[in-house]
């Protein structure tokens, strides 16, 4: 399997973002660091700890985002079939058991956000979706069962 990470131009960006807050705030958690040191002793030093432990969190955050932004590719929609779901598309599906709709946007995994509507590729309902085209009905096994859709609509991000 390959190390790339498919990523939007808005999540790319976003992961430079927070990883340059993260360096200003590495600078921020040394101080805090130095001032703790200077209350003396160490092993009962409360501050000094949270410090290490908050310079720790960030430093492991920072490796974890430049890793994936050295391996990042950015998605070009305009390269990407817009007749099958692939990644970058916009779907709306339709649960063929309650008669809902729903529209996620198929992204990796991580970007997914449920509450963004962004389902991964590699989530099972992400994976069931792939390559499918519009109109299709789809069977997808997930952990609680099968769940049946069919597939409304597929878009491409503006």
């Amino acid at each position: 399997m390959s190390d790339d990470v498919y990523l939007t131009r808005a999540c790319y960006q976003k992961f430079c973002d927070e990883l340059e807050r993260l360096k200003k705030d590495s600078l921020k958690i040394a101080t805090q660091i130095d001032e703790a040191r200077q209350l003396g002793d160490l092993k009962e030093n409360a501050e000094y700890h949270a410090a290490k432990e908050a310079q720790a969190h960030n430093a492991a955050r920072q490796r974890d985002l430049k890793g994936k932004i050295s391996m990042a590719k950015i998605i070009e929609d305009q390269d990407i079939p817009g007749d099958k779901i692939y990644i970058g598309a916009i779907v709306t599906l339709k649960d063929l058991e309650t008669d809902e709709e729903m529209t996620y946007q198929m992204v990796s995994p991580e970007e997914a956000s449920y509450e963004d509507n962004k389902l991964s590729i590699f989530a099972p309902i992400g994976k069931g979706l792939m390559g499918q085209p519009e109109g299709a009905e789809v069977n997808i096994n997930v952990p609680a069962g099968t769940l049946q859709y069919k597939i409304l609509k597929i878009a491409r991000p503006k």
